[in-house]
């Protein structure tokens, strides 16, 4: 699909609702460019465990705060068209999707200095539009005027199976106790944090996939941003 207008598209919405899934579909029919702004925590997070300033007890907020500059987070296509996350040039994309630093991402992202520095980055990244961007703080903080934002949720024990899935098609073995533990977790953190809580945006359009599948989320994004932008022909 072709469009001559390009925009700048928001998806927010709770952990593990299919933010990512929806934002990766839409930049593939669009030929837009996909930000998972996620993966940019993460890789702080990542950044953070491998210098010693986070770990399961301790956050030191003052060291990750001092450093926060020297993290350069960018994304680069791999072989196979699949957008991967890279750490001062390095690829670190199958490192960031464990759930340790999943559970990291979400507790650097509660430091002022790190918004404020992943914010910079993301809206560097969306100055020439045509830029599908998902997370937690996209339609509010990121991109205030993007021209099209959506919101993502579902049950918490519909998510943490999605989560607990997908963890274990990738060879690991957790419990999914503690995958919805996480979950809870996370939201409870995510939406009660001081900077930048999840929330929906005013003028963002709801969405509870709970019983829709992938296919038909994709389609009703589609036809929403068809109406949005004037659209009405798919190439």
């Amino acid at each position: 699909m072709q469009n001559k207008k390009r925009i700048n598209i928001a998806g927010d919405g709770f952990s593990s609702c299919g933010k990512s899934t929806i934002a990766k579909g839409l930049a593939k029919e669009l030929g837009y460019t996909y930000i998972d702004s996620g993966a940019m925590y993460r890789a702080v997070a990542l950044y953070a465990i491998r210098k010693g300033w986070l770990t399961d007890s301790l956050m030191d907020e003052n060291e990750i705060t001092k450093h926060i500059t020297d993290v350069k987070i960018t994304f680069k296509p791999n072989l196979f068209g699949m957008q991967e996350t890279y750490m001062n040039g390095e690829n670190v994309e199958g490192e960031i999707r464990t759930l340790e630093v999943a559970n990291g991402a979400s507790r650097v992202s509660t430091l002022e200095a790190v918004r404020a520095e992943m914010v910079r980055q993301q809206q560097e990244m969306g100055l020439k539009k045509g830029v599908v961007m998902d997370g937690r703080d996209i339609g509010t903080v990121v991109f205030p005027d993007a021209e099209m934002k959506l919101f993502l949720t579902s049950s918490p024990e519909i998510r943490a199976k999605r989560r607990y899935d997908e963890m274990v098609s990738k060879g690991e073995s957790p419990l999914f106790e503690d995958v919805l533990a996480n979950v809870k977790e996370r939201d409870q953190r995510d939406t009660t944090r001081e900077v930048s809580p999840l929330k929906q945006a005013v003028d963002a359009i709801l969405l509870d996939n709970s019983e829709i599948g992938i296919d038909e989320q994709l389609q009703w994004a589609l036809n929403m941003f068809n109406k949005i932008t004037g659209n009405n022909e798919q190439n």
